[in-house]
């Protein structure tokens, strides 16, 4: 197979290109070369907002294209409509997000989209910037040759969002850890490398169309997730169980200040950790213990000096001590 990946040098792209080269695929990768590609692809630059960022691009062939793009949709129109007659397949890293507010619990494909997307905006609002971006691959290579990658939560290494690295440096720390209840409420996300096989799977499968691509609702819990992290870090930290009510009492921000975490019950834990992925299952779809997940995230992110490479583009997140120590205080002050 040969494959072309737009990007390819961090995170999903990243775990895409090793994955393709683990099975023997050819791999051009396109980057603006402000990250080293993996050995082994053939790497070309170019930058998709310049007017001729897509020159490297003017010949060549591909069974597929990968495409992780989260801004400006018209950088995916005109990419795609330059391969449209190269590529015999547009794979897009969409999102989850592309649905109308709020989704249902258990929502699958077919649930209401955001509205106001264009193919041909410019950098809106992330819904509809991958709405829109959507909308470009399916103009160009129309629904039978376009796989639309629904994502949700994404963990695993390489990570440059700092989700997961947030809570393992934290853990590592030690001391009392501010851990937001219920232990056993139910997350869904899916590890990189897994999102990447089911990608290359779904080329090889000649798929087409929207998947959800995460884990089951209730492949772990927050209980495990901060256990494995606990005990890959060495176990110095005390998790301390906080109701959810307390977390928000203190004014503490779920998902960014605590991420991963929305309270139960909430519009964000419904549209973040209840999707539908029968569809991506019944195609492929395997997803691995968050064990391993957050075990050789930990390798990585010790392997790098433990500070997670992030996005510039995206707000940090975690929590700062002072408003940890300030939650805890008032939550053991409770009856």
């Amino acid at each position: 197979m040969r494959l072309l990946v737009l990007g390819g040098t961090e995170f999903v792209g990243r775990a895409v290109v090793e994955a393709a080269l683990g099975r023997g695929w050819e791999v051009t990768v396109l980057h603006r070369g402000r990250h080293a590609p993996p050995p082994g692809v053939r790497a070309l630059h170019g930058d998709r907002t310049a007017p001729d960022g897509l020159a490297a691009l003017a010949d060549g062939t591909w069974d597929a294209v990968v495409d992780t793009w989260s801004a400006a949709p018209r950088a995916v129109r005109d990419s795609a409509r330059l391969l449209r007659d190269r590529v015999d397949r547009y794979v897009y890293v969409s999102s989850c997000s592309v649905y109308a507010w709020a989704p249902p619990a258990g929502y699958g494909e077919d649930a209401p989209l955001v509205e106001g997307a264009s193919a041909d905006a410019g950098r809106l609002d992330y819904a509809r910037d991958k709405r829109g971006a959507e909308l470009a691959v399916l103009d160009a290579f129309g629904a039978d040759r376009s796989v639309l990658v629904r994502s949700g939560l994404i963990l695993g290494p390489y990570e440059n969002i700092g989700r997961l690295p947030w809570w393992l440096n934290r853990v590592a720390r030690g001391g009392p850890v501010l851990a937001p209840g219920p232990r056993d409420l139910p997350l869904q996300y899916v590890d990189v490398r897994d999102l990447a096989d089911w990608v290359l799977g779904s080329v090889e499968r000649k798929l087409s169309g929207p998947y959800n691509l995460i884990s089951p609702p209730g492949h772990t819990t927050m209980g495990a997730l901060l256990d494995a992290c606990a005990e890959v870090t060495g176990g110095a930290a005390e998790l301390c169980w906080t109701d959810p009510a307390a977390v928000l009492a203190a004014e503490i921000e779920p998902w960014t200040q605590l991420p991963v975490w929305v309270p139960p019950g909430s519009d964000l834990h419904e549209a973040l950790h209840t999707a539908d992925v029968s569809r991506a299952l019944a195609t492929g779809l395997v997803c691995r213990p968050v064990g391993d997940t957050v075990g050789d995230t930990w390798t990585w992110l010790r392997g790098i000096g433990d500070a997670a490479p992030l996005r510039p583009d995206r707000p940090p997140v975690g929590l700062d001590p002072e408003t940890e120590a300030k939650a805890l205080a008032a939550a053991r002050e409770q009856p």
